[in-house]
């Protein structure tokens, strides 16, 4: 005679519920947590200066992207030109979704101050060395997109300042100085 599985001899073993298709009664969905509440899109954070600024660093650092990759100019110019669009984009999903509101352990703001920054000074260099070897004119135009993502950066750095208060309390809606 064998012997009976744990398992099953065990009549106090819980069971899982069933996992459910379709959408959840109403009853449930109102009793989630707040932090698996749904996503709001800030829609005017697309119209606003910040948001168009935010959305041409993106394109022109991909077109730079797009040009260097194309020319077959060095790995580094294209890594950097790459890297450029990535934290852009999500610098921009981050404000579009509204997420820096929900993760307020991070001072958002400052974080994007430095990532100009550093981009900037990254692009400085990188966009001089692709315009002074010019390989080609993929290349050539990389390097001077470079140069304006570079000014677009500064520009991003500056509204970012005037948005930024230490003396007041963090808020998405603090007016500028």
């Amino acid at each position: 005679m064998a012997p009976a599985s744990p398992v099953s001899s065990s009549p106090a073993s819980p069971r899982l519920p069933r996992p459910t298709r379709g959408p959840a009664p109403a009853a449930h969905r109102q009793g989630r947590p707040a932090a698996m509440a749904r996503l709001e899109v800030d829609r005017a954070f697309l119209r606003s200066p910040r948001g168009s600024l935010k959305i041409s660093r993106t394109l022109v650092a991909l077109a730079a992207l797009i040009c260097f990759v194309a020319s077959g100019s060095h790995e580094a110019y294209g890594a950097l030109a790459g890297m450029e669009t990535g934290i852009n984009v999500l610098f921009l999903l981050l404000y579009l979704l509204k997420l820096d509101a929900r993760m307020w352990f991070l001072f958002w703001p400052l974080a994007d101050i430095l990532n100009s920054v550093i981009a900037a000074l990254f692009l400085l260099v990188v966009s001089l060395f692709a315009i002074i070897i010019k390989t080609n004119k993929g290349t050539l135009a990389g390097g001077v997109l470079g140069l304006v993502l570079l000014v677009l950066c500064l520009v991003d750095v500056i509204l970012l300042c005037k948005k930024i208060s230490l003396d007041k309390p963090r808020g998405r809606s603090a007016p500028a100085k």
